[in-house]
């Protein structure tokens, strides 16, 4: 706990231990007119009060601190996590009205950085190779994206690698935010992914106003954080909303009750990775017939990319 935190605890313990003696005191002066408790009874009182406030407010404290504490963490494991190639497997369902996929669709992607960022390349459909005309397709996509990076001036590979550093920014934007916006509760402690977790309910702080679009739906989500004891990552999240969500003004509603669920994993002792993704949502496009889907994604095969690696086509091997 920082220095203004412990000093901002012992005033509150301090405040909540005065006021409630002081029912009781005054309680005994009224029907008594003069009464003054002896010191002893005083003490004994606040003392038992203490008891049992101290794991209630230093719980409420501890929980904010871990939540600050992983946020702050997140940026530095964003940073080595970009030097990570992997497989992301997809899988988009529909869903009928008990819950069940009535139509899937499975995609699995290799992610490779290709002179400076990201590129994805299909390489399974249904849990399937590629067809010979589909996989040629995917093939001369490469190596033209090959062609066109390799032809880029300096400035034209500055600006792409930087486009890419701005979205990677963007998608995080709720972390920093993500400590004020919410109240947090040490409910527990669990065992997963191999250590031990933080169990933190967060719920909606009462007034809080979001600071940007990116944050706007946090006052209608509530969630549950596991939070790493050693390395203080988060190691998976669920999120729930608690109300309909618009998004892009009144484009596209998301139904109360959408569940989303996120979990990481250590690789090589230095970084978090994404492990799994799985959102269950009803939603509607303006106009449009509204549908239920889910997504999941899961993240394999993490490898870790030289900085003075290339990729190259097939053409070049």
């Amino acid at each position: 706990m920082s220095a203004r935190g412990a000093g901002d605890f012992l005033h509150r313990l301090n405040a909540a231990a005065r006021g409630l003696i002081a029912p009781e005191v005054q309680e005994l002066a009224g029907a008594t007119g003069n009464f003054r408790p002896s010191r002893g009874v005083q003490l004994d009182v606040r003392f038992v009060m203490l008891a049992v406030l101290v794991p209630a407010i230093l719980a409420a404290e501890d929980a904010g601190e871990i939540v600050r504490r992983s946020c702050e963490l997140d940026q530095k494991n964003a940073e080595v996590a970009r030097n990570y190639t992997f497989l992301q497997r997809e899988v988009e369902s529909d869903l009928n009205g008990s819950g069940q996929p009535k139509n899937q669709q499975i995609r699995t992607f290799d992610v490779t950085l290709q002179e400076g960022s990201p590129y994805r390349r299909l390489v399974a459909r249904n849990d399937q190779p590629l067809s010979a005309s589909e996989q040629k397709q995917e093939e001369e996509k490469l190596e033209r994206s090959i062609e066109l990076r390799r032809k880029e001036t300096d400035e034209q590979r500055q600006r792409r690698i930087a486009d890419w550093d701005r979205r990677r920014q963007r998608q995080r934007e709720p972390l920093k935010e993500l400590p004020d916006a919410f109240e947090f509760r040490l409910v527990g402690e669990e065992a997963l992914n191999g250590g031990t977790a933080y169990v933190i309910d967060a719920t909606p702080k009462p007034g809080y106003k979001p600071k940007s679009t990116a944050t706007s739906f946090f006052p209608k989500v509530k969630a549950r954080l596991w939070i790493d004891q050693n390395d203080y990552q988060w190691v998976k999240v669920e999120m729930e909303s608690t109300d309909t969500i618009s998004f892009g003004g009144f484009l596209l509603r998301l139904s109360k009750g959408a569940h989303l669920v996120l979990e990481q994993t250590r690789v090589n002792h230095e970084v978090w990775l994404p492990k799994k993704v799985n959102l269950q949502a009803s939603a509607r496009l303006v106009l449009l017939k509204g549908y239920h889907k889910s997504l999941d994604m899961t993240f394999s095969e993490y490898k870790k990319f030289q900085a003075d690696s290339r990729v190259v086509s097939t053409e070049d091997k």
